[in-house]
């Protein structure tokens, strides 16, 4: 979610406009592939009554819970190991199918508890236009502002640490992670989107489109899930 591949050498921004045009195409073609595969994954786990399941699993384990906003930080941690191998495109794939299935098991049990509640499947499509609308507005910035974005990086870094923290210090002492750290959390994804995004064309070589899809999949559902997350407290 934080950290993106580094090599200079033959990236894409120094290549000519075609070329830089079907890698974007070729990178958000992917994403929209993961996302439809998140679909179909979550479409399965609910109707073969998994998620009920795991819903049943945590029902009131507050630290149940929490873990589950901790699993996102290790999955995409393992989301950028695998964009990081930029020279094997197999493993590029293996990882985004993986990460994709990973925070489908994540979101079931969030989603089954949302949508069984009144105007839950409201707050879903509301969560997702959001997330959606503001995922295409910071990738636009990120592509047309000149101003270097590798600045935010250690701030990123930091807040996810601190964000860590705080989950594993609410899951040790009970702390409350309410409604500022879900807009703190929608902060720090919105910002890695950002960064990402121009780290990519600036230092990911024109064959290295799959993994930049994992990088922004990651940002782009914890973004949805902090989202979702908010609009359910208000409710």
């Amino acid at each position: 979610m934080f950290e993106t591949v580094a090599t200079q050498s033959g990236s894409v921004a120094t290549r000519e406009e075609a070329v830089r045009a079907a890698f974007i195409r070729r990178v958000y073609t992917h994403l929209l592939g993961a996302v439809g595969l998140f679909i179909i994954v979550e479409t399965g786990l609910f109707t073969w009554g998994i998620a009920k399941g795991l819903a049943d699993f945590i029902s009131g384990n507050r630290g149940a819970w929490l873990l589950l906003l901790g699993g996102f930080m290790v999955i995409n941690w393992m989301a950028t190991m695998a964009a990081a191998n930029i020279a094997n495109t197999n493993i590029q794939y293996a990882g985004l199918a993986g990460v994709a299935f990973a925070e489908a098991l994540i979101f079931a049990p969030f989603l089954y508890f949302v949508f069984h509640r009144e105007g839950g499947g409201a707050t879903v499509a509301d969560a997702a236009v959001i997330t959606i609308v503001g995922f295409i507005g910071l990738s636009v910035v990120a592509m047309v502002t000149r101003k270097d974005l590798s600045v935010i990086r250690p701030m990123l870094m930091w807040g996810g640490v601190v964000a860590l923290v705080l989950i594993l210090g609410a899951v040790a002492f009970g702390l409350n992670l309410g409604v500022w750290f879900s807009v703190g959390m929608i902060a720090l994804a919105g910002g890695s989107i950002l960064y990402q995004t121009q780290q990519i064309m600036r230092r990911y070589p024109e064959t290295a489109y799959v993994g930049a899809a994992v990088q922004l999949f990651g940002s782009l559902m914890t973004m949805f899930w902090y989202v979702l997350r908010l609009l359910n407290s208000r409710r």
